[in-house]
């Protein structure tokens, strides 16, 4: 089932922004995390919508969330049956680039902080989007090779430069995201990394800034070993094939 939240009060009825978190199993911090989100964009004061989408939980995720959405109507809880974080993300971005003039992803394992959102969020006066490089990162040597695998995968199909093209804390503005969304099928594994090669590609303003990362302390990691390695095969496939899809043309803004 969906809770749909109204649009907000901007312009025409749209939100300035989107902010979309995945959510799988994060009893315990979960709640923690959005009550932190909620605090600083209300610091901001933006005129947003925080989207937690549960992707089919086995634990008290949903609960813990419909507690704080009772004390903050910015967060909206949207609960479907488990697809993968993958599919999950599209679902978030497919509902921003229509409600909101900006769309932002981030994870609900608390791995990188709320606080510095700030920064992105300033720097969307003159970008197209933001993607974070997960700073202090301690990687196991198998992590370590995915990371690199899809790096080298969305330079060699997209001439992507990204430092960080799978990161899960980027901004991005809704008319250049929108027409990438388009050929993306919604069963794509890592849909970040196709994004990072096609925002790339269009010729959209890009930053990058360094946001500080630490090691989930709650929770596991739902894809270890070799079903890391065989999903991370899997995204590369999914990313060449959507280097070879024609993508509308992309107006950018002036300015």
């Amino acid at each position: 089932m969906t809770d749909d939240a109204g649009v907000g009060d901007g312009a025409a009825g749209r939100l300035e922004l989107c902010a979309v978190m995945p959510v799988y199993n994060e009893e315990e911090i979960v709640g923690q995390v959005a009550e932190s989100w909620l605090e600083v964009l209300d610091g901001l004061d933006v005129d947003y919508e925080l989207v937690a989408i549960v992707d089919g939980a086995t634990d008290g995720s949903e609960q813990v969330l419909r507690a704080v959405a009772e004390r903050h109507r910015r967060l909206v809880v949207d609960v479907k049956p488990n697809s993968g974080h993958g599919p999950t993300i599209l679902r978030g971005y497919r509902r921003g680039a229509v409600t909101a003039d900006w769309v932002f992803q981030t994870d609900s394992d608390d791995e990188m902080p709320a606080a510095s959102f700030g920064e992105l969020w300033e720097l969307r006066h003159n970008k197209d989007a933001v993607i974070g490089i997960r700073a202090s990162r301690d990687q196991s040597a198998g992590r370590r090779a995915i990371t690199r695998l899809a790096r080298l995968t969305a330079r060699a199909a997209f001439g992507c430069r990204l430092a960080d093209v799978n990161c899960p804390y980027r901004l991005m503005r809704s008319t250049v995201l929108a027409p990438l969304l388009a050929p993306i099928p919604d069963d794509t594994f890592a849909p970040n990394v196709a994004i990072s090669g096609l925002l790339s590609r269009s010729g959209a303003r890009l930053a990058e800034v360094p946001v500080p990362h630490h090691d989930r302390t709650t929770g596991v990691v739902s894809i270890l070993g070799w079903r890391a390695l065989r999903a991370a095969l899997r995204s590369f496939g999914q990313t060449v094939r959507l280097s070879r899809a024609r993508i509308p043309k992309i107006s950018l803004p002036n300015g």
